[in-house]
């Protein structure tokens, strides 16, 4: 071997990234008291998500153990069930009831993502390590520990998100749950920096899944579990790492066979704002509308029209719906919808609903609904295009909006007013609107699923902030066991 090729093998450094990322998440730094409010109302929101989702067999089939019996007494446990499972499994079931009806918060910039997903991890992980610490007398979890998590992963997944595309290369945004999963979960396991970066960069190695699952002509359900497949691989990941198997330093920049080179078109990532808790201060909920979040306003619009057009549908010319690039590029579907799936990411179909009924649910995805031949001759009609403003307003990182416009023409050369929403009921800037309504979800879709004394002690605990703080996770965890 030349002297060369015997420099060439020395292991690098760390990658900056991954040093970055496990020095912000083994930081102990407070973060700012508007963070912590968001994060428990993203908790709030996401339970809500997660208990509507057991409704729906083809979320509950994928419940459960890994083979049936496979259980574990004094295991983590699934809200909404009476799951006590291995945390590796029990993440997969949380992350996947977490986002199957694609309705819990989300956040847009080059990439975008759902980073209430890590929670499928953090919940799991925490469960476990409460119920373990409990039974040997040991300092248990409480549910700030569990906010620092959330506000921690947000932002990893979050900022990883702001400049870097990895749609663009084909890849899917859950690989950003599993690298955040991976570095919090770890953590939360007792790991230090080093054990982190490990963990971090088998979950680079790991490469990414394939967005085949998300457009046409594939689009499927593996989008609705891909989320809890990815915050469960990086539970995994993290006890890996817990037993000191090593990592690899240069996981994302090694030449030919990193992440760059392989997979990211030998680009490094872009990371130009320092991790803090901006992803959490700024996260986008859903609470209205189960629907992909670039027509979250075009279904808002739509809603408005409703009253001005029902009784007019047939003397509807056109539509035209106007977006940003990536609502285009993401949800500008034509043609036959196959499943749900398909229908909740095609912008033509989410306006569509709220145009004939007034409304958009989950269950307006459903097959029996989409048999509606209306539905079909309303997005015959309908234009979909780019307005350069809602592009710029959506890459604006002091905006961050979500544009949709939608105006209705008539077969005797009336129209409609253009109703244009730049952000929705979701975003910061409509917070003091949306709470109320995100606390009304978060009640209709828990209430009548608890014991009467379960819903009182949760609802109660939600509202005390310090009682909500200082309660130990496996106490929290019980109040939503079935």
């Amino acid at each position: 071997m030349s002297q060369l090729d015997i420099r060439a093998a020395h292991r690098a450094e760390p990658d900056e990234v991954l040093v970055k990322i496990a020095e912000y998440v083994c930081s102990d730094k407070e973060h700012s008291e508007l963070a912590y409010e968001t994060a428990q109302y993203c908790l709030m929101d996401t339970l809500a998500c997660g208990f509507q989702a057991l409704d729906y067999p083809a979320c509950t089939k994928m419940m459960g153990p890994i083979v049936p019996g496979a259980t574990l007494t004094g295991g983590a446990r699934v809200p909404g069930t009476s799951f006590e499972l291995e945390p590796v499994m029990a993440a997969f079931n949380i992350g996947t009831m977490i986002r199957w009806l694609d309705f819990n918060d989300t956040w847009l910039a080059a990439e975008w993502g759902h980073p209430s997903d890590n929670l499928g991890g953090i919940l799991a992980a925490s469960d476990y390590l409460s119920r373990q610490a409990r039974a040997q007398g040991k300092t248990i979890l409480c549910m700030k520990d569990v906010l620092d998590a959330m506000i921690k992963a947000h932002e990893i997944q979050g900022i990883l998100a702001l400049e870097n595309s990895f749609n663009r290369v084909g890849l899917d945004h859950v690989l950003l749950v599993r690298v955040a999963s991976t570095a919090v979960v770890t953590k939360m396991l007792g790991g230090n920096r080093e054990q982190v970066i490990n963990a971090v960069s088998n979950a680079w190695i790991d490469g990414g899944a394939l967005r085949t699952y998300r457009h046409a002509p594939n689009t499927g359900s593996r989008k609705s579990w891909a989320a809890g497949d990815a915050t469960s691989r990086a539970t995994r990941l993290a006890y890996i790492a817990m037993s000191n198997e090593m990592g690899y330093p240069s996981a994302l920049s090694a030449k030919t066979w990193g992440f760059y080179d392989v997979l990211f078109k030998g680009q490094a990532f872009k990371i130009e704002r320092e991790f803090s808790a901006y992803v959490m201060e700024n996260i986008l909920f859903k609470i209205s509308y189960p629907a992909e979040f670039h027509a979250q306003t075009a279904v808002e619009a739509a809603m408005q029209l409703h009253p001005k057009i029902k009784d007019r549908l047939n003397d509807i010319q056109s539509i035209v719906i106007d977006t940003q690039e990536a609502g285009m590029r993401i949800i500008d579907k034509t043609g036959p919808l196959d499943n749900p799936a398909d229908r909740d990411h095609c912008i033509q179909y989410m306006a569509a609903i709220p145009l004939l009924f007034g409304r958009l649910t989950a269950a307006d995805y459903e097959d029996d609904i989409a048999a509606n031949p209306i539905i079909d001759e309303l997005r015959a009609k309908m234009k979909v295009r780019e307005k350069k403003s809602f592009t710029a307003d959506y890459f604006n990182p002091n905006k961050r909006y979500i544009g949709n416009a939608i105006q209705i023409f008539f077969k005797d050369g009336s129209k409609t007013e253009c109703v244009s929403i730049d952000f929705p009921i979701g975003h910061r800037e409509r917070r003091q609107e949306g709470i109320p309504v995100l606390k009304k979800k978060f009640q209709s879709s828990i209430q009548h699923k608890l014991r009467d004394k379960q819903w009182t002690t949760l609802n109660e605990v939600f509202i005390d902030k310090e009682r909500f703080e200082k309660m130990p996770v496996d106490e929290f965890m019980s109040l939503l066991v079935v």
